[in-house]
């Protein structure tokens, strides 16, 4: 009985690190990723270094010493007698909330935009193009600066709301003071809270004043709800469609149980911590109670909604196109009329299109927000970044710090944009 011989093993020899092509990838990158690591060494080195000959050092400390400065906009506690860590949470918060309100705006008026753009009506199709172009030519800069002008100078001032025949009214029922100060809204206020604040009576104990909540804890309950309702609302949708797709007849109801799971519990919240809306009143020489909105932050806000809108608006009209006209005869040929054939049949094919493109334009805008400086919007490019950077002289261990916040905040913006895009993409059977 014959036997087949094995072929001899072939000893391992270095020079396969380089000729063979089973291991030469794998060379190269462990050489690419030593000498990165030494070039990484070699430059902190060289920074301790250059350090000490300044006499200084790398610390951190400087975050937990007072600040000794004043914040305009805030969304927490804070005063000059705060430690510059403080300081630096609250323009991380007044960052995140420009951006936060600028992508929404800015995906509003982009989605607007690129549809219309698309309209057989040459006048709104024109207009749109004269907006999309507008914004897109001229540097946001300007934008930000011309908003800023217009809402100091062309805005009343307080005391044109004093008197038998104003000058000026506050809108929307007496409830909303437009000024060259800045926008006051009503402010929702609790007279009992989770974190502690009570309503407390007057000195002459004949009335009741309202203490505004401080604590966050309220506002996360209700906002962990409303997420909450949103994700038992998509599940009785689904429940809704597989029923649909079954019998061929929709759930009655289901819109009206979907927004009572959304709203109903944060409702039920709002009510139990006896929630009141502070109206602003004109009282001396400038409006009192409510929300203060500087011209700063509204500035900031519309224009970067509006610049990054136009290029929204774009990224809208190509994914739009991207989709075969032929969606769209057999959307019509079925009856559907051209706003739900958009709504139903295109937008959603074309969502596959826009997602990638649109995250890159979330992230231009967060970074973009860094120009609040230009208008005195507090935000971390000020405070940590400014502010106390000069105070301190920690510039190194400061610019890091503000690195690091752009950084994980737009991995996380990249992360969240990225699993919605998984949801929406082709799934392959």
């Amino acid at each position: 009985m014959s036997s087949i011989a094995q072929p001899p093993t072939e000893s391992f020899r270095l020079s396969q690190l380089i000729y063979d092509t089973r291991y030469r990838s794998m060379t190269i990158q462990v050489v690419a990723l030593i000498l990165i690591m030494l070039a990484l060494f070699w430059l902190g080195r060289n920074i301790v270094a250059n350090l000490e000959q300044l006499g200084k050092d790398f610390d951190f400390g400087f975050l937990s010493s007072r600040a000794g400065y004043d914040i305009n906009q805030r969304l927490i506690e804070y005063s000059n007698d705060s430690t510059h860590g403080r300081a630096a949470i609250v323009g991380i918060l007044n960052t995140l909330l420009v951006a936060f309100l600028g992508c929404i705006l800015a995906t509003i008026l982009g989605v607007f935009a690129g549809v219309l753009r698309l309209s057989n009506n040459w006048i709104v199709a024109r207009l749109m193009t004269v907006y999309v172009e507008g914004f897109r030519n001229i540097p946001l800069l300007l934008w930000i600066l011309l908003i800023f002008a217009v809402m100091t100078e062309a805005t009343p001032q307080p005391r044109d709301f004093r008197g038998d025949d104003p000058a000026a009214s506050m809108i929307l029922g007496d409830s909303v003071a437009v000024t060259n100060r800045g926008i006051y809204v009503p402010n929702v206020m609790f007279t009992r809270s989770l974190g502690g604040n009570e309503m407390t009576e007057a000195a002459d104990g004949a009335a009741a004043a309202v203490i505004p909540s401080s604590s966050v804890i309220d506002w996360m309950l209700i906002l962990g709800l409303i997420v909450g309702g949103i994700v038992v609302a998509k599940m009785m949708g689904r429940r809704a469609t597989a029923i649909q797709e079954a019998t061929g007849v929709r759930p009655a109801g289901t819109l009206w149980m979907q927004l009572a799971a959304i709203f109903g519990p944060a409702i039920v919240v709002l009510i139990a911590l006896g929630a009141t809306l502070d109206i602003p009143a004109l009282r001396g020489f400038n409006f009192d109670g409510g929300i203060h909105l500087r011209n700063s932050l509204i500035a900031l806000w519309f224009a970067l909604s509006l610049y990054t809108g136009a290029f929204i608006a774009e990224i809208v009209r190509a994914g739009i196109m991207a989709i075969n006209k032929g969606q769209t005869e057999a959307a019509y040929a079925l009856g559907l009329r051209p706003g739900r054939t958009m709504n139903l049949v295109i937008l959603p094919q074309a969502m596959r299109v826009i997602i990638p493109p649109l995250i890159s334009q979330y992230l231009n805008l967060t970074k973009n927000s860094s120009l609040a400086i230009a208008v005195g919007y507090m935000d971390v490019r000020s405070t940590l970044g400014g502010i106390t950077i000069n105070q301190t002289g920690r510039e190194l261990e400061g610019m890091l710090l503000l690195g690091l916040f752009y950084l994980i905040t737009s991995l996380a913006i990249s992360s969240v944009m990225n699993v919605y895009n998984n949801s929406v993409k082709l799934k392959e059977r």
